[in-house]
């Protein structure tokens, strides 16, 4: 999956996922848009996460290892984050990103296309 960082140019129509499902056996987060279905991969989201742990607060910069991320990370927990975003709390307990609706349609997209 290409690397999806947040943006300035997100998606106007960014609302909350009509579904969201988190299908353990396929190591998936599954979402829905009117407009858009996408499975994203539990290793991609987390290494996705744009919380400042994992992103440089004053560059920008992607700062997470890739390789410190096992390719069997999965979900703890997924649970909404007041009406805008989606807390994933992860194997090993890292759960400080918060997932907008924006960012994780982008990640979605992304998914999608590749």
């Amino acid at each position: 999956m290409p690397s999806v960082a947040p943006s300035a140019d997100r998606p106007p129509d960014a609302g909350p996922p009509t579904a969201i499902r988190v299908r353990g056996a396929e190591r998936v987060l599954e979402l829905e848009w009117p407009d858009l279905a996408a499975q994203v991969p539990f290793r991609a989201l987390r290494l996705a996460c744009p919380c400042a742990a994992c992103v440089s607060e004053t560059t920008g910069r992607r700062i997470l290892d890739p390789a410190t991320v096992p390719e069997t990370i999965a979900p703890q927990e997924v649970a909404l984050a007041g009406n805008y975003a989606l807390r994933v709390t992860w194997q090993g307990g890292h759960d400080t990103g918060l997932f907008t609706w924006r960012y994780l349609r982008e990640i979605a997209a992304a998914a999608h296309a590749a």
